[in-house]
């Protein structure tokens, strides 16, 4: 068996695409995996392409080496945008390797420990407030305008069974509504500051999803690169009335994430711009988090499951970090089923209609809980004619 083919698809999926590597074997087969190139991470896709051309003829089966060898030809421009193609291709070669076993991929990680997995329903209402007035040709939800509009959301979440829910920063205090995200965009505020308006209207935010969801439904906040450490503290010591499952922060050091930790009884969930086990160490020794979240498209499912393994040596549960369609969510739930430390899974709901067209096999929900797979591989292939159905439509601009 010899790698003969590597290809990269897209498609359009609203807010952001869709995007898939197809690696083809010269006796047919075929793996799959799922990146995301068009949030902080464009030429993506040609970086796996020509790191994909170095492959063309090796064996895919001996996939730590094939990724060893990654490593090797990018050991001075590690992470980022390199670590993500490696993570690409590192993915489709194990849903390869186990087709060629004729197995589940969790299997690979030595089978299952559950068979169900406990979902939270993320972006709730982000992509409505910031898209409101395409949303609603795009997925058929209603947009978000107002503070009774969150509440209308929230509802829905505890209607579809979920027990959990993560937003960002909403602000109804601006006309148009917006949402809060100057580390990303640096629209005009890279200075990322804090304020009492900013304060008052997260916390009418927060109060709406409440009373919206009700009591039975955990309330996740994506804080993002909004802030600085001050920040951070004031607003985890400020919220900590609404008794947050968490409150997701992202940083790069170690030290001041430590200091949040520390500073309130809000639990701190974070990690997920990192890459592999010497970016995760730091953290970990300096216990300054309560749940460690892996991005398993960026890291590859095999690291995934190291960095799960470490974090659970320092008493640490983790969640995957997982914004993507349904092959994305697969990688994901194969690696939840796998560990012995898992907390919860990130999903997202509110999305084009055509999503479930785009694989073979749809991922069962009940009850807010995810049903591992149970199919060879990643348990589904991607239908390329809904693919070429739906052409990528980018950039998209919105509104924060």
């Amino acid at each position: 068996m010899r790698i003969a083919k590597i290809e990269d698809l897209h498609c359009n999926a609203g807010w952001r695409d869709f995007s898939f590597l197809k690696i083809t074997t010269d006796d047919g087969l075929v793996g799959w995996s799922e990146f995301m190139e068009n949030f902080g991470a464009e030429g993506l896709a040609t970086v796996i392409q020509r790191l994909g051309e170095r492959l063309i003829g090796m064996d895919p089966r001996p996939v730590e080496k094939i990724t060893a060898f990654l490593h090797g030809l990018t050991r001075q421009t590690p992470y980022g945008i390199n670590q993500q193609a490696i993570a690409a291709i590192e993915n489709a070669l194990v849903d390869i390797k186990a087709k060629s076993l004729n197995i589940p991929v969790y299997e690979l990680l030595g089978g299952p420990i559950r068979d169900r997995l406990r979902l939270y329903w993320s972006h709730c209402g982000t992509w409505r407030v910031s898209f409101a007035d395409r949303i609603k040709g795009w997925t058929g939800y209603d947009p978000i305008r107002s503070l009774a509009d969150v509440e209308r959301a929230a509802a829905e979440v505890a209607e579809r069974g979920f027990k959990g829910l993560k937003t960002n920063i909403m602000r109804f205090d601006v006309d148009p509504p917006v949402i809060h995200m100057p580390g990303f965009t640096g629209s005009g505020s890279p200075e990322c500051n804090i304020d009492k308006p900013l304060i008052d209207a997260l916390r009418a935010e927060l109060s709406a999803f409440r009373c919206g969801a009700g009591p039975g439904v955990g309330i996740h906040l994506d804080l993002n690169f909004n802030f600085k450490t001050e920040g951070y503290i004031r607003l985890a010591q400020a919220l900590e009335e609404f008794d947050l499952v968490w409150l997701e922060i992202d940083t790069y050091d170690s030290d001041a994430l430590a200091t949040i930790r520390r500073s309130s009884r809000t639990p701190v969930a974070s990690l997920e711009s990192l890459y592999g086990r010497r970016q995760f160490r730091p953290f970990l020794e300096k216990q300054a988090v309560d749940v460690a979240i892996i991005d398993v498209a960026w890291n590859g499912i095999l690291e995934s499951y190291k960095i799960a393994a470490m974090c659970d040596a320092y008493e640490v549960n983790v969640a995957p970090h997982n914004f993507n369609g349904h092959i994305g969510s697969l990688m994901s739930a194969h690696l939840c089923a796998a560990i012995p430390n898992f907390r919860v899974m990130e999903i997202d709901i509110e999305d084009v209609p055509w999503k479930d067209d785009l694989v073979t096999v749809v991922p069962r929900i009940e009850n807010g809980e995810l049903l591992v797979p149970t199919g060879i591989g990643w348990g589904a292939d991607v239908n390329e004619d809904v693919i070429r159905a739906h052409p990528p439509l980018r950039p998209v601009k919105w509104r924060g």
